[in-house]
């Protein structure tokens, strides 16, 4: 079943790829830099699951991110348009990334976020260049407490 049909499903306004089947959640304000940021991280080998919108459901104690229907494989590309993806998903979340807030560490506590009773690392945004490789590098090996 997807997460579409699932009546405990939350539509959560965010955009989530994910790297080797691993899900990084992407959420902040309308014009933060969410499916740039998804692009940036396509364009380096994640794989879409949904932009713009996501639904989030638990299955066996983990949060699970899917796709609308109507989204799926579209990302948006301001001031180019929908762009076509290949889809992935549901997957599994195992980061969520903040934009609407900001990492002024330089080496940071580790942090998390409970979303529907579930506890997942955390990472605030950043003023980087590169911050899509760390993103695709913490998905990928997770990071050291």
């Amino acid at each position: 079943m997807t997460a579409e049909g699932n009546s405990d499903a939350l539509l959560m306004h965010a955009t989530t790829v994910a790297v080797d089947g691993r899900a990084v959640l992407i959420m902040g304000p309308s014009g933060s830099g969410k499916s740039a940021l998804a692009l940036q991280m396509l364009a380096f080998g994640a794989v879409l699951v949904a932009d713009d919108q996501t639904l989030l459901t638990v299955q066996d104690g983990c949060l699970i991110a899917d796709c609308p229907e109507p989204l799926v494989g579209l990302i948006e590309a301001r001031g180019t348009g929908l762009l076509n993806a290949v889809p992935f998903g549901p997957a599994k979340v195992h980061l969520v990334v903040d934009l609407g807030q900001h990492e002024t560490d330089r080496l940071p506590p580790q942090r998390s976020i409970v979303i529907r009773d579930v506890r997942i690392d955390l990472a605030l945004g950043r003023d980087d260049a590169h911050f899509y490789a760390v993103l695709i590098q913490y998905a990928k090996a997770g990071r050291r407490a």
